[in-house]
C-alpha cells in the first residue's frame, strides 16, 4: 500500500502478473547449523531488516521461541526459532499478508479493513489446508517437511526444518560453464521422484523454479520448497493483488481457467523442463502466453546439439510444449524420456531380494563378544562427493560459449551475503560457494555407503554419537558408545571391520528392544552383550540409524547364524548394485504392518569410526 492507502497502479490491473525473480527478496547470511542438543543461541542468525509486523526475539509461540528473522515477504514472515521441547532450531513461518493485515499488540494479527476480511480468511484457509497440511502429509527427502501447524493470534503458523544450503539459482549463477548431462540427471532424479509422490495424491506444486529449490550443504540433495498457496488464492480473488507467476516457468494453463487447459503433472513438468533450459542456456524459455500468439521458442535439440544426448534434449523440448496435451502426461513417461528411473520401494525390495546371495565365510571382526572392549572417537563425517568437471554456464542463443548476461550477478565473497530468496517461501539458509550435485552414485565401499546413508537422512532427525576413547587396545579396552536422537524412533547399528565383515550390531539375538526416546541417551553395548577389542587391527566403521518407524532389512538377505546378523562381501556387492541417487538398500525400508494407515519413511543417521590397535604407544 502507498501513503494514501490506495494500491499502486501496477497492482490494480486486471490480469495475472508474472513475478520478476528479483522481486520480494530477502538477503540471508550463511552460517553453521545448530548443534545437538540445541543451544538457545542462534546459529549465526540472519540479520534481515525487520518491519513493525515482525515479532521480536524472545517471543514465545507455544513451545517455540523466536530467535531472529530469516525473511519477510508480502504474504508471510519466516523466523529462526528454537524448539524448547526438542532442543533444536527450526524455521517458523507466520501467515502475514501485509497488504491486508497488520500486527496489533504483541502477537495478534488483525485485518485492516472489513473489505479485506474475505480475502484474508481465504488466504489463511489456503495457508493451512493447501500448504501446511498438504506438505505435512508427505514424507520425501526432496520435499520440504512440515513438523506441525496451528492457528492462533488471529493468524496461522507452520514449523519446518532449518535447512542449510544454497538455492539452485545461486548455485547456477556461481558456475561458469553449463552443467553436463550427468549433473542434470543427478539434479532431476530426486526432484522428479518427489513430484511423483505429490502427483500420486493428485497434488501439484505449480511454483517450480531455481529460487524455489535448495541444495543442502552437506549432501547436495535438492529439496523442493513450498507451494505459496496463500498468495495464489488471494491473487485469484482480487485484481488488486499480484498472482505470483514466474515468467518462463509458468505454463499457459496457470494463466487462465479454461476447460481445455487443465492443470496436471504436465504443469510441473513444464516448469521443471524450463529450469533445465535455463541451466543450459542461461535464459528461460519465452513466456507461455506470448508463445500462444507467436512461438519464438528455440528447441534445445538444435541450440544445444552435440553437448547432450539427442534423447535428453528431445525430452526437455517435449515437456516445454505450449499445449498441455502435447507434453508428457505422467511422471514415469517423462522420467523414461529423460533416461531416469524413479524409485519404487516395493520393486527395489523384490529385485534386491532375488539378487542378494546368502552365506559366505565368517571373518572375525575387530572385537569379540563377552569380555573387555574397544572404543574410538566418533567421526560424524561422510564421503565427500566432488562436483563434476563441467558446471553450468551462460550459453549464447546458438549454444556457443559466451559471457554471462548482465542480469546474472557475480556471487559475493564467502564472508558476505551470498544469495536471496522470497520470504513468502520457506526459510532456507543460504551459504557461499554453492555445491554441485553428484554426477552419479559413487563406487561402493562400506564406509562410503555409511556416509551416503547419513547424507540421505532427514535433517529433522538429529542423531549424535559419543565415544569415550579415541582408540581401543586389543585385550584391554571396552567397546562403549552412546547415541541420542532429537525424535522418538527405532535404533539400528551396523559395523564393518578392517577385514570387510559387515554385521548388524543392534538389535541382535540377545537384545531386540531398539526403541529410543527423544533427548534420552542410549548406551551400547548393553551389559547383556559386552565386547572386547580383537583382531584384525584397523578402522571399524559404524552407522547408527534412528528411524521414525521400524525398518525392514530383509532385502539384504542378512545371514542369522550367530548373535549378530552378517552380510557377506558378495551380498554387499549385490545390494550395492541396487543403489540409486536418492536411496540406499543398506538403510532398509520402513515397515509398519498392514494395519497402519501410513508409514513414515524418515530416518536420521550418524557415521563414526572405531580404531583397533595392538598397543597404545
Amino acid at each position: 500500500m502507498n501513503a494514501t492507502g490506495r494500491l499502486p497502479d501496477d497492482e490494480r490491473n486486471g490480469s495475472k502478473t508474472e513475478r520478476n525473480d528479483e522481486d520480494d527478496k530477502t538477503m540471508i547470511v550463511g552460517g553453521a547449523r545448530a548443534s545437538f542438543p540445541g543451544a538457545r543461541a542462534a546459529p549465526d542468525a540472519p540479520d534481515a531488516p525487520a518491519t513493525q509486523n515482525v515479532l521480536p526475539p524472545g517471543t514465545r509461540l507455544g513451545e517455540f521461541e523466536i530467535v531472529g528473522l530469516i525473511g519477510e515477504g508480502g504474504f508471510g514472515i519466516v523466523y529462526l526459532a528454537f524448539d524448547t521441547s526438542l532442543g533444536r532450531h527450526v524455521a517458523l513461518k507466520e501467515y502475514m499478508p501485509s497488504a491486508l493485515a497488520a500486527r496489533v499488540g504483541s502477537t495478534h494479527v488483525q485485518v485492516k479493513s472489513e473489505r479485506h476480511e474475505s480475502m484474508f480468511r481465504a488466504g489463511l484457509k489456503s495457508f493451512i489446508n493447501d500448504e501446511a497440511r498438504l506438505l505435512a502429509r508427505f514424507d520425501h527427502q526432496s520435499l520440504v517437511k512440515v513438523y506441525r501447524f496451528w492457528e492462533a493470534n488471529g493468524t496461522a503458523y507452520m514449523v519446518m526444518p532449518y535447512y542449510k544450503g544454497v538455492t539452485l539459482k545461486a548455485a547456477l549463477q556461481a558456475m561458469t560453464q553449463p552443467p553436463d548431462e550427468a549433473w542434470l540427471r543427478a539434479l532431476l532424479t530426486p526432484l522428479l521422484d518427489a513430484l511423483a509422490v505429490l502427483h500420486a495424491a493428485d497434488c501439484f506444486h505449480r511454483d517450480i523454479a531455481p529460487d524455489n529449490i535448495i541444495l543442502l550443504e552437506e549432501s547436495n540433495r535438492p529439496v523442493l520448497l513450498d507451494f505459496g498457496a496463500a498468495r495464489r488464492v488471494i491473487g485469484d480473488m482480487t485484481q488488486a493483488l499480484t498472482v505470483i507467476l514466474k515468467p518462463g516457468y509458468a505454463p499457459i494453463e496457470q494463466y487462465a481457467e479454461v476447460p481445455s487447459l487443465r492443470q496436471g503433472p504436465w504443469t510441473d513438468h513444464y516448469a521443471l523442463a524450463a529450469l533445465v533450459y535455463f541451466a543450459i542456456t542461461g535464459r528461460t524459455p519465452p513466456p507461455s502466453v506470448g508463445r500462444m500468439v507467436k512461438d519464438s521458442y528455440q528447441p534445445l535439440a538444435r541450440i544445444a546439439a552435440g553437448r547432450y544426448s539427442p534423447a535428453f534434449l528431445k525430452a526437455i523440448d517435449h515437456a516445454l510444449a505450449v499445449q498441455p496435451g502435447n507434453r508428457p502426461q505422467t511422471d514415469r513417461q517423462f522420467a523414461a524420456e529423460l533416461g531416469i528411473t524413479l524409485d519404487d520401494p516395493s520393486v527395489k525390495q523384490t529385485a534386491s531380494g532375488k539378487a542378494l546371495a546368502r552365506g559366505g565365510a565368517r571373518r572375525r571382526i575387530g572385537w569379540t563378544l563377552g569380555a573387555i572392549g574397544l572404543v574410538a572417537a566418533a567421526a560424524l563425517g561422510f564421503l565427500a562427493l566432488k562436483p563434476p568437471a563441467h558446471s553450468p554456464y551462460r550459453a549464447g542463443a546458438g549454444g556457443e560459449a559466451g559471457p554471462a548476461p548482465a542480469s546474472v550477478n557475480t556471487p559475493t565473497p564467502a564472508s558476505t551475503v551470498v544469495a536471496a530468496r522470497s520470504a513468502d517461501d520457506l526459510g532456507a539458509r543460504v551459504v557461499p560457494n554453492p555445491p554441485a550435485p553428484p554426477a552419479a552414485v559413487p563406487p561402493y565401499s562400506p564406509a562410503g555407503e555409511f556416509g551416503r546413508i547419513v547424507s540421505l537422512a532427514d535433517p529433522s532427525i538429529a542423531v549424535k554419537v559419543d565415544v569415550p576413547l579415541a582408540r581401543a587396545v586389543i585385550g584391554r579396552d571396552r567397546l562403549r558408545f552412546s547415541l541420542a536422537s532429537s525424535r522418538d524412533g527405532y535404533v539400528y547399528v551396523f559395523v564393518v571391520d578392517p577385514g570387510n565383515q559387515y554385521l548388524q550390531l543392534f538389535p541382535n539375538e540377545l537384545d531386540r528392544d531398539n526403541r529410543i526416546s527423544a533427548g534420552k541417551r542410549l548406551t551400547l553395548p548393553r551389559p547383556s552383550w559386552p565386547m572386547e577389542a580383537g583382531e584384525p587391527v584397523g578402522a571399524n566403521h559404524f552407522v547408527a540409524i534412528v528411524s521414525a518407524a521400524p525398518r525392514d532389512f530383509s532385502a539384504l538377505n542378512l545371514t542369522h547364524d550367530s548373535v549378530f546378523a552378517s552380510l557377506p562381501t558378495e551380498a554387499q556387492q549385490a545390494a550395492a548394485a541396487q543403489r540409486t541417487l536418492t536411496a540406499s538398500p543398506f538403510a532398509g525400508v520402513p515397515s509398519c504392518g498392514s494395519a497402519a494407515p501410513s508409514c513414515p519413511v524418515a530416518y536420521g543417521a550418524a557415521a563414526f569410526k572405531i580404531d583397533v590397535v595392538r598397543s597404545s604407544k
